[in-house]
């Protein structure tokens, strides 16, 4: 693949600005993080993406403290002033708050502005865990306050596990106008028979609604480390299930960095690509991404 690439899912961070990076260790799903807990800057991410055709990226909050989330959005925009990177930014909103009405409306006065991600994945095993109950979707001051993204134009990137996706599925069905990024492809954590059942059930639910994009995203979470053979057999299946236009790439940095260099993991993807049609290549690696995120 030798077009521009779009990085759609990676994370800058000033540790200072981050409690869960500061002190012991908390419980993550990508599991012990103690190599990067330290700054991960601009100038950082782009030496590690030297070579690899990534031409433009988006930003993804970072769970700075819910307090500052205009704050976080009010840095990244500062250091793409400077930078030129990156090019979207995804910030955080408390949307279960009677207060994040105006979040968004003071996130809403920085230009990168592109979407909110609240994540809403719950799952039985604590150590996965992030939201207080599975069903926070489904509350009717997260539902009132979701239908603000419509106001702005934007996105909510939606993570979940493969148990959610019936609330995940209806959540899209009642708002159609917004367009929901599925996570991680969905999060795939139990490679059981059972397991792969569930996902893909949930994965072909939330399919069916035409406004929901899967990012192939953080496929070495659950099993930390780089391996190609598991990206392609998540990515043949997302891309199947969802259609080369409805799918989009993100490197996940620095988490991934936690086990592989960026060059290869950005790899292992489009290796798992390469079997299709060269517009469809583009389309998850490049074009998509533009139009979604409103790159330019």
């Amino acid at each position: 693949m030798t077009e521009p690439i779009v990085d759609a899912h990676h994370h800058i961070w000033r540790q200072a600005d981050l409690p869960w990076l500061q002190g012991p260790s908390v419980p993550r799903i990508f599991g012990d993080y103690d190599a990067i807990k330290r700054d991960y800057l601009i100038d950082e991410f782009l030496r590690d993406l030297v070579g690899t055709g990534v031409t433009k990226s988006v930003y993804v909050q970072a769970n700075w403290p819910a307090a500052r989330a205009v704050d976080e959005v009010a840095w990244v925009q500062g250091v793409a002033d400077a930078s030129g990177w990156p090019h979207g930014i995804v910030g955080f909103a408390d949307l279960t708050l009677d207060t994040a009405a105006e979040t968004m409306r003071a996130q809403a006065h920085f230009a990168l502005m592109r979407g909110v991600r609240q994540q809403l994945h719950w799952h039985e095993n604590p150590l996965y865990r992030f939201a207080a109950r599975p069903d926070v979707m489904n509350d009717a001051r997260f539902r009132k306050n979701l239908a603000m993204l419509q106001d702005y134009d934007w996105l909510f990137e939606l993570q979940v596990f493969a148990s959610q996706m019936v609330d995940a599925a209806k959540l899209a069905h009642d708002f159609p106008d917004i367009t929901f990024v599925l996570q991680h492809a969905g999060m795939p954590e139990d490679r059981s028979p059972q397991g792969l059942k569930a996902w893909r059930e949930g994965m072909e639910r939330l399919a069916d609604q035409a406004n929901v994009i899967a990012k192939l995203s953080a496929m070495g979470t659950f099993v930390r480390r780089n391996d190609p053979a598991h990206v392609a057999a998540i990515v043949h299946e997302t891309v199947a299930i969802f259609g080369a236009d409805r799918c989009v790439w993100g490197s996940n940095f620095p988490i991934e960095k936690l086990w592989a260099r960026y060059a290869d993991v950005l790899d292992a993807t489009v290796q798992a690509l390469s079997t299709l049609p060269y517009a469809e290549q583009r389309m998850i690696l490049f074009s998509n991404a533009v139009r979604i995120y409103r790159l330019g």
